[in-house]
Order: C-alpha cells, then sequence, then structure tokens
C-alpha cells in the first residue's frame, strides 16, 4: 500500500505486517508517505524511502543500507534488535530507536495472571474437571491478600506489579540494589536486601536483566533461606533462576509451587519442570498481547513522526556516524570515561541520587557530551533491565531519578586533562579521577581519599583494609591457594594504622567463593570486583 505521495513528504517504509492501529500516528499524517512492502521484494534501490520499521522477520543488514540509500531512521517496534546490525546502522549514520516500555503492561498482568493462578491451583482444577472428576478439596488454594510479594528488580514492570498487588493489599518488599528511600516511598513499597526478600515473602518474582551478576540469582543456598512453601515467578530472563536447585527446592516442599515463562535454554524439552503437578509454564509469551503488540507499533511510529518533524528522539540506540579522524581525537578519554562510570557503578552498589563530571585541562576546551554519555553507559549497563548505550543514557538517568551535572574546570591539576567524577548516595559519596596520556594510557589517579596510580585491566580487586602488618601478606597466600595469579598490586593508605587500600590486577575472573574467603580475612573491611 503507498500512501499520501506529495512534494513534501517523508517516506517510511513498513517492512512486516503491523496494524493500523499501530501506524495510526503516520496514517493520519498529510506529510507522510507509506508504503507497506517487505523490503526482500525490492528489485532496485529506492532512494526516496527515509525511514524503515520492521518487527523481528526483516534482517536489517550493510544489503539493507544499498537498497535504501537515503535511509535515515529505522524503527523497530518491539524490544530486541537482535534483527538489525547496528554497527552498520551507526557506519551509514542512521539512527535506530526501539519501544523499550512497550510491553511493560502485558509482561506484569502476565506474571499477575500467573501469581494468581499459581496461588489458587487453577490449572490443575481446570484440567480435573475436564477428566471428569469434581474434587474441591484437593485444589484448595490460598489469597493473596495479606501476603508478602518480594520483587527482585524495580524497574518498569516490577513497579507496575507493584501497583497491582497493593490494589490487592498484599504487602510489598523490593529488593533493589539502587532504589532510593524516595522512590520507594512514592510506590508504597518497603526496601530491603534479597536475604530480607527471601526471609519474609510469601511469593518471589524476578524482574532483572540476565547480566552476570544476575545470573543463577536465586539458587540452592536462596531457596534454603527462604520462607518454606514459597512461590517462585519468573517472567523476566530465563538463568536468573538455577532450575536444577528449584527442581530440588520443588521436591522437598522448600518451594511450594513456581510458575515460568522463561527458561535458561529454549525452547523447553525434556525438563523435570514438567513433572510438577505445582509448576505452571508458559512458552515465553509474557509480552504477547494484541494491546502490546500495538502499543510498539504506536510507539515506533510516534517516534518517526516527530523525527521527521526534527523533534528529538528519545529511545535511540546508536550515535549518528562520525568520523574517525574526530572520534580519534577523543578515543582515549571516551574509553577512560566509560571505565571510570563501570567502576564508580561497581563501587556504589546502593541508590545514587546525584553524578557530577568534572573536566579539566585540554579536555575542558572541547565539548565533552559524548565523554558524559560514555561515563554513564558504563555506570547504568549493570543497573537496569532495558538496553542500555551513548544515546539513551541520559533519558535512563531522569527516569530512576539521579540528577546529573557537567562542569569545565580551567585550574590547574597537574595533569593535561582529568576527569572527576563525584558519586552521591543515600549513605556515602564516591569520587574517581582519571586520565590518559600517549605515553601510559588510561589511569586513574584518585579513588576517595586515596591517591592511587594505576591501569584499568579486565580483572581487578579493590580492597579496603586496616592499616596492619601481614594483610597484604595474607591477601596474596590466599589468592595463591585459590590458583589466581597477582599480575600487579598498588597500596595506600591515609594515615599509619588507619584507612588503608590496596588495588590488585589479577589474571581472571574472581569467583564467589575466592571473594568470600577474602572478606573474611582479618582487618579487611571491603572487596569490590572491578571487571573493567
Amino acid at each position: 500500500m503507498d500512501t499520501k505521495t506529495s512534494a513534501k513528504t517523508f517516506t517510511v517504509l513498513v517492512s512486516d505486517r503491523l496494524s493500523n492501529e499501530g501506524l495510526a500516528p503516520l496514517l493520519t499524517n498529510p506529510q507522510i508517505r507509506l508504503i507497506e512492502q517487505p523490503i526482500t521484494e525490492f528489485t532496485q534501490p529506492d532512494p526516496t524511502v527515509e525511514a524503515l520499521i520492521v518487527r523481528s522477520a526483516t534482517q536489517v543488514t550493510e544489503d539493507t543500507f544499498k537498497t535504501l540509500p537515503n535511509l535515515k531512521i529505522i524503527g523497530r517496534a518491539g524490544v530486541g534488535v537482535d534483527n538489525i546490525d547496528l554497527e552498520a546502522a551507526t557506519k551509514h549514520g542512521v539512527i535506530v530507536i526501539n519501544a523499550p516500555d512497550g510491553n511493560t503492561i502485558s509482561t506484569c498482568e502476565h506474571t499477575f495472571a500467573m501469581m494468581i493462578t499459581l496461588l489458587r491451583n487453577i490449572p490443575q482444577a481446570n484440567e480435573s474437571v475436564k477428566r471428569g472428576e469434581w474434587n474441591r478439596k484437593k485444589f484448595e488454594g490460598l489469597e493473596l491478600y495479606g501476603k508478602t510479594l518480594g520483587i527482585v528488580g524495580f524497574g518498569r514492570i516490577g513497579t507496575e506489579l507493584a501497583a497491582r498487588a497493593k490494589a490487592f493489599q498484599m504487602n510489598v518488599i523490593v529488593f533493589d540494589p539502587f532504589l532510593t528511600a524516595e522512590r520507594a516511598e512514592k510506590f508504597g513499597v518497603t526496601s530491603g536486601s534479597l536475604d530480607d526478600i527471601l526471609r519474609e515473602s510469601d511469593v518471589i518474582t524476578v524482574h532483572t536483566p540476565l547480566t552476570k551478576n544476575t545470573k543463577g540469582l536465586i539458587g540452592q543456598k536462596e531457596f534454603e533461606q527462604a520462607k518454606r512453601g514459597v512461590f517462585i515467578l519468573n517472567c523476566a530472563r530465563g538463568g536468573i533462576i538455577d532450575e536444577q536447585a528449584l527442581v530440588e527446592a520443588l521436591e522437598t516442599g522448600q518451594v511450594r509451587g513456581a510458575a515460568l515463562d522463561v527458561f535458561e535454554d529454549e525452547p523447553l524439552q525434556n525438563h523435570p519442570l514438567k513433572n510438577f503437578d505445582q509448576v505452571i509454564l508458559t512458552p515465553h509469551i509474557a509480552a504477547s498481547t494484541k494491546e502490546a503488540q500495538r502499543s510498539v507499533a504506536e510507539q515506533v511510529s510516534s517516534e518517526i513522526l516527530a523525527y521527521s518533524e526534527g523533534k528529538p528522539i528519545i529511545h535511540g540506540l546508536n550515535f549518528p556516524h562520525i568520523s574517525s579522524d574526530a572520534f580519534e581525537k577523543i578515543h582515549p578519554f571516551y574509553e577512560l570515561a566509560y571505565k571510570m562510570g563501570k567502576m564508580s557503578s561497581t563501587s556504589m552498589r546502593i541508590p545514587v541520587k546525584e553524578i557530577e563530571l568534572v573536566y579539566s585541562g585540554k579536555l575542558a576546551e572541547n565539548d565533552t557530551a559524548i565523554l558524559t554519555r560514555s561515563f554513564l553507559n558504563g555506570f547504568f549497563k549493570s543497573r537496569v533491565d532495558s538496553y542500555v548505550n551513548d544515546v539513551n543514557v541520559s533519558f535512563i538517568a531522569r527516569e530512576r531519578g539521579v540528577s546529573l551535572s557537567e562542569k569545565r574546570n580551567q585550574e590547574e591539576t597537574g595533569y593535561q586533562s582529568l576527569i572527576k567524577a563525584v558519586i552521591t548516595g543515600e549513605q556515602k559519596t564516591f569520587t574517581l579521577l582519571g586520565t590518559s596520556n600517549q605515553d601510559f594510557g588510561l589511569r586513574f589517579v584518585k579513588v576517595d581519599d586515596f591517591t592511587v596510580d594505576f591501569q584499568p585491566s579486565e580483572h581487578q580487586l579493590f580492597i579496603k583494609h586496616n592499616d596492619r602488618p601481614g594483610v597484604i601478606g595474607r591477601v596474596g597466600q590466599l589468592l595463591g591457594n585459590h590458583d589466581v595469579n597477582i599480575a600487579t598490586m598498588q597500596v595506600g593508605r591515609k594515615s599509619e594504622g588507619g584507612d588503608a587500600m590496596m588495588i590488585l590486577s589479577v589474571d581472571k575472573e574472581m569467583d564467589a567463593v575466592t571473594v568470600e574467603a577474602l572478606e573474611n580475612v582479618d582487618d579487611i573491611r571491603h572487596v569490590t570486583v572491578l571487571e573493567l
């Protein structure tokens, strides 16, 4: 279908099938020329197309930009962008957007539906009646009223779920390391630790991204800590809950029932979870509603329309292409800012209210916006349940209630160029200074009140301890016993016998057992694992 052709039009190609309801923002605008046709059917390049909308069927590759040589923006009507070559799009200066919150309500409602049906034994009762049985006693359930719901992860879906649970007069306790007291009060929930969730919750649901930190987040140890007879839900990401540990907890009755929409390996094949009557399994359909599909299409259509009118992009996933010469000039500090963001985030695993970045020396003479975005990218990458990159980080910061300030300092610092980051949280402040030069590369030169000089590497440990004889030796011996080789070490102290620190570069990623052993060493106060 080709509609609304005129001399002053913005041409949009819809390559995958979308409803007219979803395309309404574009269909009703006279300045939009809409073409609905699979891009695979194009037999020659079309220089008139400026925007492309896809779902998951169309593969956007390097050839796409040959077929559509004047393409400016691509909209993915959904969350994932696995079918879009982001690197190729960036190289061609094409912006890619998606609809990150279009499935929030559908996933929330699916989770809530799973919770109700789980506690009331609805699927089992349904099957029983269809078999000709009438066993009311067997399917006696539990009310949601007065129960405690533990939510692990308080992003878009977690907040919507809390609102519905409160309407059912449930008590809601949330574990999210970055949940501020103000935000918890705003949503009427109690902020707690993971231990609090396990100890107090009748029902536990997870809504976090799947990262190295969250993989197997709830496993054997956590199930043992939980209330006996707890219910478990996962409509987020397969792998957050250790499935083998869940099977064992179901067998012992420690977990009374579970409802899962996502799995470590999909599609689910011969899995022991299928053998439990008290387990509800659905085939990754939490986001599969007519309304959600319409919503993501509407969001993308509206943003493409806004782009055609010269308005800013909110849900961009990449930066337009910049010249190699321009990027070469900022590349060292771009990388430095990203690593500083990662270290700051790792060192402040608590709610954060404010991020202040100060650029000094030659950096202060330039536009540092891209460096700020790189810092925020590193900072938020493992803290939120959505796709994070340089484009959308400012939006993510605002959404999470984190204020941002950027300053330039012309005063002498002793360094040709310097980046200072000050992260303010509810209980403490973290400060990090970094620099870069051609001779020594990237360097962190101050951590809190400790003057240091170390190069960020892939695997590092930041250890705060009391300045006592033998602490460093005990750390070295322990790491050796755990087959961890130390590449470099830097130590520092504020005063003799007072606060001290050591930063170690090691040859491999630290496992939880080794970290726990370090934390039990006398006079060690805190161990932070840095993957930079």
